[in-house]
């Protein structure tokens, strides 16, 4: 009996940056240069204003897991726009990063 995760969270999942042998991954700001790239994907309706240009994707966000530096990639991107979903699957691919299945849990309103 296999588990399925909700349509919401299909495909969604952490970048640690740590390689496949267990090395971290340099340079230290790795993770935020790589939010920054992908910040002007967002949803529609949101990201304007005079700082919009200053936040991250809700899509692609940095954070800690287990004390290492991770990005949290949201399934939600590959329908927005593929070819991004597809750069960052590619970065952690190229660079022999590790990447895990996550399940993101809604946030309280």
């Amino acid at each position: 009996m296999s588990v399925q995760k909700p349509a919401e969270q299909q495909d969604s999942f952490f970048i640690v940056g740590q390689t496949s042998n267990g090395r971290q991954f340099r340079p230290s700001d790795w993770a935020e240069r790589l939010c920054g790239v992908m910040a002007c994907f967002k949803p529609e309706g949101t990201g304007g204003g005079r700082d919009s240009h200053l936040q991250f994707s809700p899509y692609v966000t940095p954070t800690v897991v287990n004390g290492v530096k991770s990005v949290v990639v949201n399934g939600k991107l590959r329908d927005l726009e593929p070819l991004a979903y597809h750069f960052v699957l590619s970065f952690a691919k190229d660079n022999d990063l590790q990447v895990v299945d996550a399940c993101l849990v809604p946030e309280k309103k």
